[in-house]
């Protein structure tokens, strides 16, 4: 952001320490400020401008920094830090004011009214909330972090005065005593702020936090990468500049005008690659890199074609994102040659246009248009970047209703991941996180076809919804006509957006089943009671009952939040609830059973649960009991969990299978086989499940001794006539002892 980030050896924490200890730099002055405004916005009011600064330096009085440095050198830094980037009026005096509410008990009211209310809604999406109760740290961090996108996605000024604060914050975080707050400060700019950066094309911005953060959490690395880089910068000091000299007498061979600046990567940028491609430091390809910026996309296409000509490239290191550009606007070509000297070196091409963006990103679009001074979106959008289509994955996680610590979580996802370009069968681009999946670009088309998303094709040819996505992909969502959740969906799935999006469904799903559940139960129990429901006026007894509706008191009943005893004590004074005899109930009742078993009424894995004590699938004779916000748990009727609730038969429902059950759905049994214990003998039993149409998904070993041992088998069935079938071709096995069915029983 300003001048320090441009070389390596002035943005060294090193560096930054000596200015700001013992030599401090002087605190910028109202008179420098305005200057440094008027020097790119000669028309902006001055006045404002040395209001806002006199303002800020009154209210923040004598309070001190951990430096010693008076505390309003703070806001007035960070003003000065958005001005080097040339941002609007308005931006400069919320960078100036926004610690004055926090921090000195100022009414956001009072801002509002003195200086406008666009200043007062950017200071208010900055402002930290450090008032506010939280349960933990974590939480705290996380729901200030929800709040602050949300500001940020109204509007992208408050994002780049957070950057702002949190880039001279960090300059200065060695003044803080306790290595465990600089450590928490580190990790958070780490993981929010620098991805952050770099998500609105903050280049320099999100290589200085990283450099800071670094230099914070891992020391010695960054210390050892950059002796390693000295010592290589010298060692091919006269190869790069062999190289600079033959790059631009290339570029006039062809006759094109172009600058050639150098680049040297960035300690942490190393650090990062090796951690993830496991490579030595010398293997780092694009360490050293040349910047040819030019007038042209023309020009731009026409060097790659010369350079590409003269030296040998790295196909699988050429990316051209001009014809495709980054998320954040950033385009360039970029590939990899074999220079002088048999010399690995990465060049980007670009024009002065897209140089500017690289450097500051959405930054770069502020400027005159119709005499007024602010964001030219029309510029942005055509350079490729959509500031409020950038954030807005975060803005769409708000409204599936994530909450805080999951919406932090996802964002890191979402801010963490490298590119895939894929596209919809009109040709529609879709960018999404590497390893996205094909319900990760569902909901990124609509939420509609993600929560409809039947199955997929790629390139014309039905996969899995397990694929991964490749760029280039055409892709094809196949979709069913009502939406409902599958259990394991969230696991097929990489983007926030995709995950709260399924989560969303799940809750919505779930209301739904936990209402008709309670109406079911309702129902069964006012007839027990002697009550007809038909004759009822069911929304005014639920409102006697102190419910709003007749809804809300099904989704409690449901929830198991509260008992239709209770209900019918309540709403029909001298009626009691009809007692039942659990003995009796072992019998499923067929005039009574609920047909909720198997893709009918209830969801499985939503409302709709197996037990996995017993293992229940179809063919056995079920009963349902009631846990509390899960909905129902089947059991077969001799499961010990049932007879554990045998006092509790209100908690019971009657149950079967009903015909849906029985065409084509997986269930699993567990079996016991007593074998001997000889070698390939569970190859033995795994083939005669396979032949027998049966797919193993757990095998465990239990008791084993010289001669025998038992192998505990969970294997997917369509029904119990299906795991008998098995049973007796394991036992059918010269190498098998014994097969039983493992389930609780009664004692």
């Amino acid at each position: 952001m300003t001048s320090a980030t441009v070389t390596s050896s002035d943005r060294s924490p090193a560096n930054m320490e000596r200015r700001e200890s013992g030599t401090r730099a002087a605190i910028p002055s109202r008179e420098d400020l305005i200057e440094a405004v008027r020097a790119y916005h000669p028309e902006a009011d001055a006045a404002r401008l040395g209001d806002a600064y006199d303002f800020a330096k009154e209210k923040h009085g004598e309070q001190l920094r951990k430096s010693g440095d008076p505390y309003y050198s703070h806001p007035v830094q960070v003003a000065m830090l958005l001005a080097f980037i040339q941002l609007d009026q308005c931006t400069i005096m919320a960078g100036l004011l926004h610690d004055t509410v926090e921090d000195c008990d100022v009414a956001l009211e009072e801002i509002e009214r003195r200086f406008g209310v666009d200043v007062g809604e950017l200071v208010d999406g900055v402002t930290k909330l450090g008032q506010l109760q939280y349960k933990s740290e974590k939480s705290k961090q996380a729901e200030n972090f929800q709040k602050f996108i949300l500001a940020t996605v109204q509007d992208i000024r408050v994002l780049l005065v957070k950057l702002a604060d949190r880039l001279h914050n960090m300059r200065t975080l060695h003044f803080i005593p306790k290595e465990e707050s600089r450590l928490r400060i580190a990790r958070e700019t780490m993981d929010i702020y620098a991805p952050l950066a770099r998500r609105v094309g903050l280049y320099q911005v999100a290589s200085e936090l990283e450099d800071l953060a670094f230099h914070h959490i891992n020391p010695a690395a960054r210390d050892s990468i950059i002796d390693k880089l000295e010592e290589l910068t010298s060692e091919n000091a006269n190869d790069l500049e062999r190289i600079r000299f033959a790059i631009k007498q290339i570029v006039a061979e062809n006759g094109i005008e172009a600058r050639v600046k150098g680049r040297r990567k960035q300690p942490y940028s190393i650090w990062r690659k090796l951690e993830r491609k496991s490579i030595s430091f010398r293997d780092v390809a694009d360490i050293f890199a040349f910047r040819v910026i030019v007038g042209s996309v023309q020009e731009c296409y026409q060097l790659l074609g010369a350079f590409h000509t003269v030296w040998a490239c790295l196909p699988d290191r050429f990316r051209d994102f001009i014809s495709v550009p980054k998320p954040n606007g950033y385009a360039s070509l970029h590939t990899t040659v074999r220079a002088s000297g048999n010399r690995l070196v990465e060049l980007q091409i670009r024009t002065e246009a897209m140089d500017r963006t690289a450097e500051h990103g959405v930054a770069a679009h502020w400027t005159y248009k119709n005499s007024e001074y602010g964001f030219d979106l029309e510029s942005s959008k055509a350079a490729g970047l959509d500031p409020g289509a950038n954030l807005r994955a975060f803005g769409e996680l708000l409204a599936d209703g994530a909450e805080p610590d999951e919406f932090l979580e996802h964002a890191k996802l979402e801010m963490y991941r490298e590119n895939v370009f894929v596209f919809t069968p009109k040709g529609r681009l879709i960018i999404l996180p590497g390893g996205a999946m094909p319900l990760d670009f569902a909901y990124a088309v609509h939420t509609a076809v993600g929560d409809t998303c039947d199955g997929v094709k790629i390139n014309g040819v039905v996969r899995t919804l397990r694929t991964q996505l490749k760029n280039g992909d055409v892709v094809e969502i196949l979709r069913r006509p009502e939406s409902r959740p599958v259990v394991g969906w969230e696991a097929l799935t990489v983007t926030g957006r995709a995950r709260s999006a399924i989560r969303r469904l799940i809750r919505d799903r779930e209301q739904i089943e936990f209402v008709k559940l309670g109406r079911t139960l309702i129902d069964r129990d006012l007839r027990r009671a002697g009550i007809d429901p038909i004759e009822i006026d069911m929304p005014r007894i639920a409102r006697r009952a102190d419910f709003e509706s007749s809804e809300e008191l099904a989704e409690a009943i449901g929830r198991g939040r509260y008992e239709t005893a209770d209900f019918i004590r309540t709403a029909f004074p001298g009626h009691e609830p009809a007692q039942s005899d659990p003995q009796q109930r072992m019998l499923i009742d067929d005039n009574h059973a609920s047909r909720m078993i198997a893709g009918a009424d209830l969801t499985p894995g939503v409302t709709l649960h197996l037990g996995e004590c017993c293992h229940p699938i179809p063919g056995d004779r079920i009963i349902g009991l009631r846990e509390p916000e899960k909905g129902l748990v089947i059991h077969t009727i001799f499961c010990q969990r049932v007879v554990d609730f045998e006092d509790r038969p209100d908690l019971w429902v009657d149950l079967r299978w009903n015909d849906v059950s029985k065409q084509g759905v997986v269930a699993v049994g567990r079996i016991g086989v007593r074998a001997v214990n000889k070698r390939g003998v569970m190859a033995t039993q795994a083939s005669a499940v396979a032949q027998a149409g049966g797919n193993i998904t757990r095998v465990e070993t239990g008791e084993r001794s010289a001669d025998f041992l038992q192998l505990i088998f969970d294997i997917e069935v369509e029904d119990l006539r299906h795991l008998e079938q098995i049973k007796a071709a394991l036992r059918a096995l010269a190498v098998v002892e014994s097969v039983e069915r493992i389930e609780e029983v009664v004692n």
